[in-house]
């Protein structure tokens, strides 16, 4: 599996009135680290052929995050998709090292022409599955 990584500071904006990163804000960024990985790994061509879309979230909550901390985002796919579907795995590790938010995200793949489910072929996941 290829694991990708990116930092993320929290802003201001992200904060609720507990002082910490709001619950929605995770999604975001959980949304923003998959497509980040899907734009360092796959070719033009299947971008501009293809789009995913999150079909579910399981999400644990484990630590809180302050405006101006910075936690590092990764994420992988450890298994082959099923159809049209896989399941990508992600967390949030603050920088004491500790995991503050962890997920599991099923994502489905549609073409964009017809806006319709695609089966995953090899050659789309094999990126995302080696390394």
């Amino acid at each position: 599996m290829t694991r990708f990584t990116l930092s993320i500071t929290a802003t201001p904006d992200d904060i609720d009135e507990l002082g910490h990163v709001n619950n929605a804000v995770w999604v975001r960024w959980i949304q923003h680290i998959a497509v980040a990985h899907w734009e360092a790994l796959a070719p033009p061509d299947q971008q501009a052929a293809y789009v995913w879309v999150v079909t579910r979230h399981e999400i644990d909550y484990r630590g809180n995050v302050a405006a101006g901390e910075t936690v590092t985002g990764e994420t992988w796919v450890p298994e082959p998709p099923k159809g049209a579907r896989f399941d990508r795995h992600v967390r949030f590790l603050g920088a004491d090292g500790k995991v503050k938010v962890q997920a599991v995200t099923t994502w489905a793949l549609i073409d964009r022409a017809s806006g319709r489910l695609l089966r995953v072929r090899d050659e789309i996941a094999a990126p995302f599955l080696s390394g």
